[in-house]
């Protein structure tokens, strides 16, 4: 699986994210009908989408990017559609026509500090498809 692959094969994390990615991709795979989609575009970002089985209304609920502009400084930008979560804290950014072409809401992720937050938003966004 090209997922594992990539995965395994990021050896360099000065800023500690992997651990984050990982994480999250077991919340996506610890949710009902869900799915993991996987694009690599190396030297630009690696997409990991989690599509719920079954949703009509978006092609997926929750994308965790890779941002790969420089691989020795690797950060996450986790995005959803912007009517599908809160953000209660505003620890996001609105970005218009900024995800799959419509009005998204992302977080970066840069450390471990706000996982817990984010988390909760992937977890959200997959409730409310």
């Amino acid at each position: 699986m090209e997922l594992e692959k990539f995965i395994s094969e990021w050896t360099e994390d000065p800023a500690g994210v992997k651990d984050v990615f990982v994480e999250f991709k077991q919340i996506l795979e610890s949710l009902d009908n869900t799915e993991i989609e996987f694009h690599a575009r190396p030297g630009v970002t690696y997409s990991m989408r989690g599509v719920k089985k079954g949703q009509d209304k978006w092609p997926l609920f929750a994308m965790v990017d890779v941002i790969d502009d420089d691989p020795a400084n690797r950060w996450l930008s986790v995005c959803f559609f912007g009517d599908c979560i809160n953000d209660p804290d505003e620890l996001g950014d609105f970005v218009p026509g900024g995800l799959l072409g419509q009005d998204g809401h992302c977080f970066d992720a840069d450390d471990a500090e706000p996982k817990e937050y984010i988390a909760a938003r992937i977890k959200e966004a997959h409730s409310n498809q």
